[in-house]
């Protein structure tokens, strides 16, 4: 599943697009993507609009066009983005196309657990103001770190910091990877915190956030060897640290790989 730093990377695979109108959409209105969106409004309104600027939250990305158009995409479990060629023809699973003069921008999912968003007013939608900070952000400090971990106290900690409300973003290789670099067991209580932990987690999950932004492409390739990402998945993964062998287990209702030596 795309997380904060895969879509950051999807996002910038429209920027090509930016300052240009689009000539004409292709989309399958019937998808599920589209629930909740009139297609037939998103087409008249977009056609002819000129792109203007683009940013993302968490999982989720907003695109503002000219004459007061605002589109929104979720990447779900499987979405992708890419810019192709203004002759492109949409495969099965290319939902929504955007031609531009010298490109086209398209919107991929095939298991269609995402969704494109369309708004038209002078302001930002709604739904795009849900007011959780982004953890690269200022507002991700410990005072809100604290409150959260408060209020979800009766979690366990892997289960906490997947949540969205708080966790912007996090999904569940960066999850693991922070508790990891952590050193906080991944079924360990919220509550059960120490000052010491809450000060690691709070260090670890801005790094890891700031890190995979800076780093990350369409995969996990470019990530420092020294990652857990490597080997979390791998048979007879181990700990980057000091190659004991990771553990699995279900815990919040994600797989979960932690080292037994770093994480007790």
């Amino acid at each position: 599943m795309p997380e904060l730093a895969e879509v950051e990377y999807f996002r910038r695979q429209w920027s090509a697009g930016i300052g240009n109108r689009v000539m004409k959409i292709a989309h399958h209105a019937d998808k599920r993507v589209f629930r909740g969106t009139d297609t037939r409004i998103l087409r008249k309104e977009l056609a002819g609009a000129r792109l203007l600027t683009s940013e993302a939250r968490g999982k989720r990305m907003l695109f503002r066009f000219s004459n007061e158009n605002w589109l929104g995409l979720h990447l779900g479990m499987s979405g992708k983005m890419q810019t192709a060629r203004p002759d492109f023809r949409p495969q099965k699973h290319d939902h929504f196309v955007l031609y531009q003069r010298e490109r086209a921008l398209v919107f991929t999912d095939a298991r269609q657990f995402g969704r494109v968003q369309f708004h038209h007013g002078k302001t930002a939608p709604a739904w795009w103001e849900n007011g959780v900070p982004e953890i690269v952000s200022a507002k991700f400090n410990r005072p809100f770190l604290d409150r959260f971990l408060h209020r979800h106290r009766k979690a366990p900690i892997k289960a906490v910091v997947l949540m969205q409300s708080g966790f912007s973003g996090i999904g569940n290789w960066m999850a693991d990877e922070i508790l990891w670099r952590a050193q906080i067991s991944p079924s360990k209580l919220a509550s059960k915190l120490s000052a010491g932990e809450r000060d690691e987690l709070f260090r670890a999950t801005k790094f890891v956030a700031r890190e995979s932004l800076r780093i990350i492409g369409p995969d996990d390739s470019a990530l420092p060897r020294t990652w857990l990402i490597h080997e979390r998945w791998r048979a007879g993964g181990k700990c980057p640290r000091h190659k004991t062998v990771l553990r699995r287990a279900t815990i919040g209702g994600r797989t979960t790989a932690w080292c037994p030596k770093c994480q007790k």
